[in-house]
């Protein structure tokens, strides 16, 4: 048994390894991207399904309340969080809005909207995406290897953070060290240092 956890850990650093070069310069734009939203009195809203409501949460958490430093809040709304919204939505339009639906309320263009997938193309979040450039805004999507439908709608001011993987745990680990390191390049950006 413990063997078998070794090697849990050990895919774990692969998928890391293998995914570090690749995304760093893309998780650096999104900061920037992120970041220049921010100063000019814009929001961000998150959202994912099952696990990647965790993510959105997280992310959400991080920017609303502080990452390491302590600071003052970023406008950030997770649209995952409200489970009697969606199911509202999903009762009386369906499920493939209700984050387009919130989008639509809440976005503003010059707002981010930020994705997580874990390579299922939901078409949740292809509407919520297609609202999104509806309303100006722009569009942060981490992915999976699958995500193909997702992929084809990101263009322009849109940055995909894909993690060419097959495993959903191996994506949303690498999402989450992602969110991690953003998090860190928007403070420094913001307040020139880390905690």
């Amino acid at each position: 048994m413990e063997s078998s956890v070794i090697e849990q850990f050990h895919q774990s650093i692969e998928a890391k390894m293998a995914a570090g070069e690749t995304l760093a310069p893309l998780i650096a734009k999104a900061s920037t991207k992120i970041v220049e939203q921010l100063v000019q009195d814009h929001q961000v809203l998150c959202c994912g399904n099952g696990l990647s409501s965790a993510l959105a949460k997280i992310f959400t958490q991080s920017l609303l309340l502080q990452y390491k430093l302590e600071r003052p809040g970023f406008p950030a709304i997770c649209l995952s969080n409200d489970c009697s919204l969606i199911t509202a939505i999903s009762h009386y339009h369906s499920v493939s809005e209700i984050f387009s639906r919130q989008v639509k309320t809440l976005g503003r263009p010059g707002d981010v909207l930020v994705i997580f997938s874990l390579g299922t193309n939901p078409s949740n979040l292809v509407q919520a995406i297609h609202t999104a450039h509806d309303r100006d805004m722009s569009v942060i999507g981490f992915t999976g290897a699958g995500d193909k439908d997702l992929s084809a709608l990101l263009s322009g001011d849109d940055i995909e953070i894909r993690v060419d993987h097959d495993d959903r745990h191996r994506i949303s680990e690498v999402h989450l060290l992602s969110i991690f390191c953003l998090c860190e390049l928007i403070d420094q950006q913001l307040f020139g240092g880390t905690a």
